[in-house]
């Protein structure tokens, strides 16, 4: 540095210190300390400090003084309020003066608050996200340093945690095209990479990277690889009424057992239809409550009462007699041979009340799970048994959150091997 230590350490102002200013934060800049930067320079460690931090409580009746160095691309503070001030609902530097001669009064969070006109959590972040540790332990409130590290946060134009890290990048990409939700892709990644949190975001951010223009960090025809297959956001709607089909003798869900409806016995299934093009084709699901496993219905003759009767029942001989405790399944016309099938396999079947899909909320989310592979619109007949076989197994080996990330292939092989 072409910088020469003054001798001259009167009480010099104005122009002559600006050099020594500009000299003392480029020393900061570069790593130095504060007491190490005054020395080089050749001024007091306090006036050093008065530079970097202004004051907002000096004694006597001198106001209070911000920074005399500002933010590069910053018009030099003098004192007085700024001109240009950020929106009124962001905190602006004389609220933030305020806060810190208060918190010196020690005054509550909440008084602060009422004085501002401003929320008490509001403060209470404030505070919380600007202090400052002190060498000997505890934290300090400085205002202006507050300001500084609050402009600093402002949005801005900046490339995202994706983009910047291709490790990253490349774990999510991968894991979209096999179809993972986001949420379970960061999951993932926190029991991946559990001591490395650039490798860390949270679903939100994997959202914003496909959805948000010109960001460009996640290639966007993997929103094709998304459960809705969406291009963009929409907002959610009010589904439409379904039309009940009135089936003989239905045995409501009030009257299934209490050990089905908390879970904790296995055994209790959802079953549903998703139905193909023009409604002639269908597949049938069955999901079981307390470990998701799910099991695809192959329907070759079509999916009227006693097709599908017959389906069901080759299909839940396909497990154990003590897995197959009840059934329940909407109000469908394709169940009105319920009462015949519950004499062939002697699982009782539970009806859910009209327009009620939440009853069978599991069914309806892996129903929705399933139009990633079968959409609408298509001709599901073209499917065979072993085409849905190896759709129901890579679905039964995705992570699922309500299972503690656990896969409900894991968690049937649990109970298999408990009740063996």
């Amino acid at each position: 540095m072409d910088f020469e230590i003054r001798e001259d350490r009167g009480r010099p102002t104005g122009k002559r210190m600006a050099r020594e200013r500009a000299a003392y934060f480029q020393l900061m800049e570069q790593g130095y300390s504060t007491r190490e930067a005054a020395r080089i320079v050749g001024i007091n460690l306090r006036t050093g400090k008065r530079w970097r931090n202004g004051w907002h409580s000096p004694p006597g009746d001198r106001k209070a003084v911000p920074p005399i160095y500002p933010e590069p691309g910053q018009t030099p503070a003098t004192g007085s309020e700024e001109t240009s001030s950020p929106p009124s609902r962001y905190l602006r530097e004389c609220d933030r003066i305020h806060i810190a001669d208060r918190l010196r009064e020690k005054a509550s969070v909440r008084q602060i608050a009422a004085e501002l006109g401003r929320s008490p959590s509001t403060v209470s972040r404030e505070i919380r996200r600007n202090r400052r540790p002190m060498p000997r332990g505890g934290f300090t409130y400085q205002p202006f340093h507050a300001h500084r590290r609050a402009e600093r946060r402002l949005a801005r134009p900046k490339a995202g945690k994706i983009g910047q890290n291709p490790e990253l990048q490349d774990f999510i990409q991968h894991h979209l095209e096999r179809r993972w939700s986001p949420e379970q892709i960061c999951q993932a990644l926190r029991a991946r990479f559990p001591d490395r949190p650039e490798m860390h975001v949270v679903h939100e951010t994997i959202y914003q990277a496909l959805y948000v223009q010109g960001r460009g960090e996640l290639r966007r025809e993997l929103t094709r690889s998304l459960r809705t297959g969406r291009a963009v956001r929409r907002p959610h709607r009010h589904a439409a009424k379904r039309i009940s089909r009135p089936v003989k003798n239905m045995v409501m869900i009030s009257q299934r057992p209490a050990e089905a409806a908390d879970r904790a016995v296995p055994g209790h299934w959802e079953g549903d239809l998703i139905i193909g093009r023009n409604g002639k084709s269908a597949i049938g699901t069955l999901v079981e409550r307390s470990t998701r496993y799910l099991m695809l219905v192959h329907l070759p003759d079509g999916h009227t009462a006693i097709a599908t009767r017959n389906a069901l029942t080759t299909t839940v001989q396909t497990l154990p007699r003590h897995l197959w405790q009840s059934l329940t399944w909407d109000q469908g016309s394709e169940m009105a041979a319920h009462r015949s099938f519950t004499v062939t396999t002697n699982i009782p079947v539970y009806f859910c009340d009209p327009a009620s899909p939440w009853q069978r909320g599991s069914n309806e989310n892996t129903n929705g799970l399933l139009r990633q592979y079968f959409p609408k619109g298509t001709d599901l007949a073209a499917h065979t048994p072993e085409d849905l076989a190896a759709v129901a197994a890579e679905l039964n080996s995705r992570p699922r959150k309500t299972l503690g990330w656990e896969t409900p292939a894991e968690r049937l092989a649990k109970l298999l091997a408990t009740t063996s």
